[in-house]
């Protein structure tokens, strides 16, 4: 074997080994499990005056990343699916697609939810961090899903803190 087909092996050997590297550290190394307990105490409704509604939640599943406020996603089931009267309505909620080993969460299938009514989506809490929003999408039978969305204000300063 020349030294030319060694040196081209090891380049084709190191660039196999980098597409995979890059491959799972976005789909698979940035995220992270969210402790079932402090994910579900961390889930609530907001009212249109921003004031945080408490609910109760169970069957709690979720990730997030350190590496985009935007990775977030959760997957539970609100105990008492009537939700308080007060509860804000997200208007504009854009469920984003999350990684396919994340199986509980489809947004495709919330997108065509919410859009034909079968879901409702409500403001979990403003401003969760800066220019970010959490939404959570509530099925009547009290099936409900998280996600992380940009605001207008992020939306204004094309910036996230």
């Amino acid at each position: 074997m020349s030294s030319g087909k060694i040196l081209v092996s090891m380049l084709l050997l190191s660039a196999l080994l980098t597409g995979m590297a890059i491959y799972y550290m976005q789909v698979y190394g940035f995220y992270e499990p969210v402790d079932d307990i402090t994910g579900a105490e961390q889930i609530h409704l907001a009212d249109a005056q921003g004031t945080l509604l408490p609910v109760q939640v169970s069957e709690f599943r979720g990730i997030d990343a350190e590496s985009s406020p935007l990775r977030y996603r959760a997957c539970f089931r609100l105990d008492d699916p009537a939700l308080p009267a007060a509860a804000q309505p997200y208007p504009d909620a854009t469920p984003l697609v999350g990684p396919r080993w994340f199986s509980c969460f489809s947004a495709r299938g919330l997108t065509g939810d919410l859009q034909s009514g079968a879901a409702r989506a409500f403001l979990g809490e403003r401003n969760i961090l800066p220019g970010v929003d959490r939404v959570i999408a509530v099925y009547p039978d009290g099936r409900a899903f998280a996600w992380h969305q940009l605001n207008e204000t992020a939306e204004e300063t094309k910036v996230i803190k």
